[in-house]
C-alpha cells in the first residue's frame, strides 16, 4: 500500500496520529516569513525590493470519511482577483482576527457556511507567498461529516470535492507554463473532472503531498 493509501486509510478510521506527525504543529505569528511561493518555479521573476506582504489563511479542508476528499470552492467570475478560480475557503487577517487560525475558520464560515465546530485543526503548512503580495498560512483540517453547506453567493459560485488519494498522487501532478506580464511563468496544476486547479492553491497541494508523502 502507498503512503497515500494509507493515510486515506488512516483518515477513514478516524485515526489522525498519522498525518499530524507529518505537519507543522503550531501555527507561526500572524507576521509570516513565507517558505514556498510562487516563485518556486520561477526564481527570476521574484521583485528585486523586499515588499510587505499581507498575511491571510486558507483552510486545506479534509472530509474524514471512508473515502476522504478535499473541499475546494470557485470563486464568482466577476470578483477582482481571482475571479472564477477554484481555491480552498480563506482570505485575508481581519483587524479582530488574533490567531491565522481564526482567520481561516472565519473565512471558512462565511464563504461556505460551515461553521468551526465541523472543523478538527490537525496542523500547518509552510507558509506561502503569492505573486500578488500575500504571504498564506495554509491550516490543514479534518471536517467531519453533517455540514450544512450555504455558499455565500457573492464570493462563491461552487463548492466541490476532490479525493484525496488523487490529489497525493505524484501521476496527477502537472507542470504548466504560460506567458505573464510579457514573460513565461511556471506552475503546478491539477485536472480533476471538469475542474482545474492551478497557481497558489495548486502550490500549497503539492507542499502538502510532499510533505505526508515523503518516505
Amino acid at each position: 500500500m502507498t503512503l497515500s493509501a494509507e493515510l486515506a486509510t488512516e483518515i477513514a478510521r478516524g485515526e489522525t496520529s498519522g498525518l499530524r506527525a507529518r505537519l507543522l504543529p503550531e501555527p507561526p505569528q500572524i507576521s509570516l516569513t513565507p517558505k514556498r511561493s510562487d516563485y518556486d518555479l520561477n526564481p527570476d521573476m521574484r521583485p528585486d525590493d523586499q515588499r510587505k506582504l499581507t498575511p491571510a489563511a486558507v483552510l486545506l479542508p479534509i472530509i474524514a470519511r471512508e473515502e476522504p476528499a478535499v473541499l475546494f470552492t470557485r470563486r464568482t467570475p466577476h470578483l477582482s482577483r481571482h475571479g472564477g478560480e477554484v481555491s480552498f475557503p480563506g482570505g485575508r487577517v481581519d483587524e479582530g482576527d488574533l490567531t491565522l487560525v481564526e482567520t481561516a475558520l472565519r473565512e471558512t464560515q462565511e464563504e461556505t457556511g460551515i461553521t468551526a465546530a465541523f472543523v478538527n485543526v490537525a496542523g500547518f503548512l509552510d507558509s506561502y507567498e503569492t505573486g500578488t503580495g500575500f504571504a498564506i498560512l495554509p491550516v490543514v483540517g479534518l471536517l467531519s461529516e453533517g455540514y450544512e453547506l450555504m455558499p455565500d453567493a457573492n464570493e462563491v459560485e461552487e463548492v466541490f470535492e476532490v479525493p484525496l488519494v488523487f490529489l497525493l498522487d505524484p501521476d496527477n501532478r502537472e507542470r504548466r507554463s504560460m506567458e505573464w506580464q510579457g514573460r513565461r511563468r511556471e506552475f503546478y496544476a491539477f485536472t480533476y473532472d471538469r475542474h482545474y486547479i492551478w497557481g497558489a492553491t495548486a502550490g500549497i497541494l503539492v507542499n502538502f503531498a510532499d510533505r505526508v508523502t515523503a518516505a
